[in-house]
C-alpha cells in the first residue's frame, strides 16, 4: 500500500491569529473528515425519514441502525492496528470508499431486503470505524504541534455546525427528493471523504530489532499479528496515567449523562412540561454550546489543560441535574447549554493531548482505544437506564447521573499527569498561551 512521498507541509506561520483553515493541507483533511461525519449523521435522520414515508417499518430501522454501530465498533480496533501498520492516508481512503460503495447498495434494499439493508449497514459502521483513528493520527501529520489545538476545534467545530443546520437543510432537500437518492447524496459525502484528505508525513521507521515488539509502522519480515499489535497500543496507552483517568471519566459521563439525554429528557419534556418543544430547544441549546466551546478552545489555553478540560468535562452534569429538580424551561435550556461547551472544552484539549503525548506509530491505535470505550458504553447505558427509570423512577436515576458526571472527572483529576494531559508536566508548544 505504499504510495509516492509525501508532500511537504507548509511550514507554521509565525502569525498565530492565523487561521489553520488557510493551510492547505489541513483544508482538504478538514473537508475530508467533516464530510465523513455529515455522511455519519445524515443515514440515521435519511432512514427516519423512510420511516415516516413507510418505506421501511421502525423494526428494520432499528436493525439497520444495530448492525450499523457493531460494524463500527468491530472496524474501531482494526482501524487503529491497521493505520499504525500502513499509511493512515491508505486507511482512511479504502474505509471510505467501502462506506462510499456500500450507501448504493442501501439505497437500493430500501424497502426490499431487510438482510441487505442490514449487510450494507454493517458495511458502513466498519467504514466510519475504521477511518475514526486514522484520521485522528493523520490529523497529527499534516499539522504542526503547535497548531493542532486550533485543528481539532476546526475539526469539532464543522461536527457541530452541520449538526445544527443538517436537520433543516435535509428536510429540505427532502420536499425535492426522494429517500434514495438522499442515500445517494450521503455516498457522494464518503466519497469526498476518500478523496479529498491528503497524504501525511509517514510515521517514524521501524525499531531496529530487538526493539520492543509492533514498534514499527511500515511492513516487514517477523511482524506482529493483529493481537499483538493492538495489545502493543493498549501498552502505550497504560504508560499515560491521564489517559487512563480521562478515558474513565469520558465513558462514565457518557453512559449516564448522555443516557439521560437520550431517553429521560423526552420524558420530562412530555410529562412535566407537556410539550416535545422542550426536548427540541435542549439539544438544540446543546449543539448551540457546544459551538460556542470549540470557538472558544481554538484560543483558550489554560495553564492546567488537564485540570480544566476535566471540570469542563464535569459539566454535563448539570443535565441530569436539570431534570432532577424541578424548575422552569429555562433551566433545562441553560444546563444543556453550558453542558455543551463543557464538551468541546473537553474534547479538543483531549484529542490534542493524545496526538502529542502518544508515541507516534501508536497513536491510531489509542485513539482507537478512545473511540472503542467511549463508543462502546454508549449503547449500555441507553439500554440500562429505561428499566432503571421503570424501576426506582427518574428521580433517582438523574440523581445517580448527576454524582457520576461531577465526581468521576474529578477523581480523574487526581490520577498522577493528569494536571497538564501530560508524562512530562506542563508542555510549552508554539500554541501554548499562559
Amino acid at each position: 500500500m505504499a504510495g509516492p512521498p509525501a508532500p511537504t507541509l507548509e511550514p507554521v506561520t509565525a502569525d498565530r491569529t492565523r487561521s489553520v483553515l488557510r493551510e492547505v493541507f489541513f483544508l482538504r483533511l478538514w473537508a475530508g473528515s467533516t464530510a465523513s461525519g455529515l455522511a455519519t449523521w445524515a443515514m440515521p435522520f435519511i432512514l427516519g425519514l423512510a420511516v415516516l414515508h413507510s418505506a421501511i417499518t421502525p423494526t428494520a430501522l432499528g436493525l439497520v441502525l444495530a448492525v450499523r454501530t457493531v460494524g463500527f465498533l468491530i472496524a474501531v480496533p482494526v482501524g487503529g492496528v491497521l493505520a499504525d501498520r500502513w499509511s493512515r492516508r491508505s486507511v482512511v481512503l479504502w474505509s471510505s470508499l467501502a462506506a462510499a460503495v456500500a450507501t448504493p447498495v442501501l439505497a437500493m434494499a430500501l424497502g426490499r431486503s431487510v438482510a441487505l439493508m442490514a449487510v450494507a449497514g454493517a458495511v458502513i459502521g466498519a467504514g466510519q470505524g475504521a477511518c475514526r483513528p486514522a484520521f485522528q493520527a493523520l490529523t497529527a501529520e499534516v499539522v504542526r504541534p503547535g497548531r493542532r489545538q486550533q485543528a481539532n476545534a476546526a475539526m469539532t467545530l464543522a461536527v457541530r455546525v452541520t449538526t445544527l443546520a443538517g436537520p433543516a437543510l435535509a428536510a429540505l432537500l427532502a420536499t425535492v427528493l426522494d429517500v434514495p437518492t438522499l442515500l445517494l447524496g450521503s455516498g457522494v459525502l464518503w466519497l469526498a471523504a476518500a478523496l479529498l484528505p491528503p497524504r501525511g508525513n509517514p510515521a517514524p521507521a521501524p525499531a531496529p530489532a530487538g526493539a520492543r515488539a509492533g514498534a514499527g509502522a511500515g511492513a516487514g519480515a517477523g511482524r506482529p499479528g493483529f493481537t499483538a499489535e493492538f495489545a502493543d497500543g493498549v501498552r502505550e496507552a497504560r504508560r499515560h496515567p491521564w489517559f487512563l483517568g480521562g478515558l474513565v471519566a469520558l465513558a462514565a459521563v457518557i453512559a449516564t449523562g448522555y443516557s439521560a439525554t437520550g431517553v429521560v429528557l423526552p420524558m420530562v419534556s412530555r410529562d412535566r412540561y407537556g410539550t416535545e418543544a422542550v426536548l427540541a430547544t435542549a439539544v438544540t441549546a446543546y449543539t448551540a454550546g457546544a459551538l460556542l466551546g470549540a470557538l472558544l478552545i481554538s484560543r483558550w489555553r489554560p495553564r492546567s489543560q488537564g485540570w480544566a478540560a476535566l471540570a469542563a468535562l464535569a459539566c454535563y452534569g448539570f443535565a441530569p441535574l436539570s431534570l432532577w429538580l424541578p424548575g422552569p424551561v429555562v433551566l433545562v435550556v441553560v444546563a444543556y447549554a453550558v453542558a455543551g461547551v463543557g464538551i468541546e472544552l473537553f474534547n479538543v484539549p483531549w484529542f490534542t493531548a493524545i496526538q502529542r503525548e502518544v508515541e507516534p506509530r501508536r497513536l491510531a491505535r489509542v485513539s482507537s482505544l478512545d473511540f472503542m470505550v467511549s463508543y462502546g458504553l454508549a449503547p449500555v447505558g441507553l439500554a440500562l437506564i429505561a428499566p432503571a427509570v421503570d424501576a426506582f423512577g427518574p428521580g433517582p436515576v438523574l440523581g445517580l447521573c448527576t454524582l457520576v458526571c461531577f465526581l468521576v472527572p474529578a477523581g480523574a483529576a487526581l490520577v498522577p499527569t493528569a494536571r497538564h494531559f501530560s508524562r512530562g508536566g506542563a508542555r510549552s508548544t508554539p500554541e501554548t498561551v499562559a
